[in-house]
């Protein structure tokens, strides 16, 4: 008994309102549709994958197929203008060549986040029933309205939100949808509502499902779900941090900016974990980030010496509080130098040892990038420019499988702050161990193109 998944990604996005589909924007360094397809990719009872798809995208699929290695992609099939359309070319496209108890599961491509657990209890559930459904319980209330006027309020208690995998038997699933086709007055959303109608006597089995399975429909919901990969990325990583300690040991680590505060205790993790790791400051090397030829310089010297380089981690940075008409020429200059080309240096001289090895990039910004404030003028600007440059990276860069990230620490008890704010109270401020703590997590992360916060615990 075969167990398949359909990625239906035959929608055009036109609620989303840009002139890509949802499904093929880019999100924590891949399109969506990739997060989709690596987990099920990965699900060890996922026999085989089926991707529906716009004609104008075939190409495309088909490329980062190639590209991922996704070796359980079997068919890529077009789909057709309504989602029941897609879901029938899938249908067809099994119904000659697969037995009819073969298992069939239908999952949104806009739904990155399903887990293993989610699309095992699918699988599992479909050993007694022939259909099966995903649902969370209702938080909100819901009301059934007619022309603007509430007529009735239902029990919520007995209300469920629908999400995919939907999975179906494969003979169960076709024969509804042979009956549907032939009612002149046939209207879906799904397929699950296609065996409720036709074939009312079959039992539609739910799952439990999950908060995190969100569908992205809206431009908004990009930045819910860039949170949630961080979430998962930092999830993932500190499960795994106990057990792949030694992962570091076999790391050559480069950081800029790493004899005091952030970057020091960045440094001395490294060292405690066994792993290689080479410092270059302005205090301790002389070395100027604002250069490009001193920071090529610190790059070849590792590559001279290690052969090889993993990660490169930047936490150089100046802040020089003052509002923007007080600060003289030069004083916008340095922060400008040191905290945008600073980075963009370290980039570039980066680029080749880090595409070897398959390594990451790590840059860092500040809580003060989200909104510009009074004071902190050219010091926010500079570092939203830190985190548009990881962004755009984390895709540039995506082919040559370099990873781009980076940390967004809050106030942090280091001595850049000390001099421009004094002394803090200090359980308002957050401990650099911490701070490098998150960053290690981070580096033992496959994420890409992600800001990682990392916030005061109360």
């Amino acid at each position: 008994m075969k167990t398949v998944a359909v990625i239906l990604s035959g929608g055009h996005g036109t609620r989303f309102g840009t002139s890509v589909p949802k499904q093929y924007t880019k999100l924590a360094g891949k399109m969506v549709i990739e997060h989709t397809l690596s987990i099920f990719q990965s699900h060890p009872l996922i026999d085989e994958v089926c991707i529906v798809a716009h004609k104008d995208y075939i190409k495309l699929i088909e490329k980062s197929v190639l590209h991922n290695l996704y070796s359980k992609v079997m068919k890529i099939l077009i789909g057709g203008d309504k989602r029941y359309e897609s879901s029938l070319v899938a249908i067809q496209a099994y119904n000659q060549k697969y037995p009819d108890d073969t298992k069939i599961l239908f999952h949104d491509s806009v739904r990155p986040f399903v887990d293993h657990d989610t699309i095992s209890r699918c699988i599992t559930a479909l050993d007694q029933y022939d259909a099966v459904d995903v649902a969370i319980g209702c938080s909100d209330t819901i009301i059934e309205v007619d022309r603007n006027v509430i007529i009735d309020i239902p029990n919520r208690n007995r209300l469920r939100s629908g999400q995919t995998p939907q999975a179906f038997k494969l003979s169960t699933i076709k024969s509804a949808y042979d009956l549907a086709l032939v009612d002149p007055n046939f209207k879906t959303t799904d397929d699950c509502g296609v065996i409720k109608k036709y074939l009312p006597s079959e039992p539609i089995f739910v799952v439990e499902g999950s908060n995190t399975n969100i569908k992205i429909t809206y431009k908004e919901d990009i930045y819910i779900a860039d949170r949630l990969f961080q979430l998962k990325s930092l999830h993932d990583s500190a499960m795994a941090i106990g057990t792949t300690q030694n992962i570091l040991s076999n790391m050559v680590v480069v950081v800029f900016g790493g004899s005091y505060g952030i970057g020091f205790e960045i440094a001395k993790l490294v060292k405690n974990y066994g792993g290689k790791v080479h410092v270059f400051s302005r205090s301790e090397t002389n070395t100027d980030i604002s250069s490009l030829d001193d920071v090529k310089f610190a790059v070849d010297s590792v590559l001279k010496l290690e052969g090889h380089i993993h990660a490169v981690i930047n936490t150089a940075g100046i802040l020089i509080k003052q509002p923007l008409l007080n600060m003289s020429t030069e004083s916008i200059k340095q922060v400008i130098d040191i905290n945008v080309t600073g980075a963009i240096n370290v980039a570039l001289a980066s680029a080749n040892a880090l595409m070897q090895t398959k390594g990451m990039l790590l840059l860092f910004t500040s809580s003060s990038f989200t909104r510009g404030r009074a004071f902190y003028s050219t010091y926010s600007a500079s570092k939203a420019a830190v985190v548009n440059l990881c962004q755009a990276l984390s895709e540039e860069w995506a082919d040559k499988e370099i990873r781009v990230n980076c940390i967004n620490p809050e106030r942090t008890r280091t001595p850049m702050r000390m001099q421009n704010f004094g002394n803090e109270l200090e359980d308002t401020l957050l401990d650099p161990v911490e701070v490098a703590e998150r960053a290690i997590e981070v580096l033992l992360s496959n994420n890409t193109g992600a800001v990682i916060d990392v916030r005061l615990t109360q």
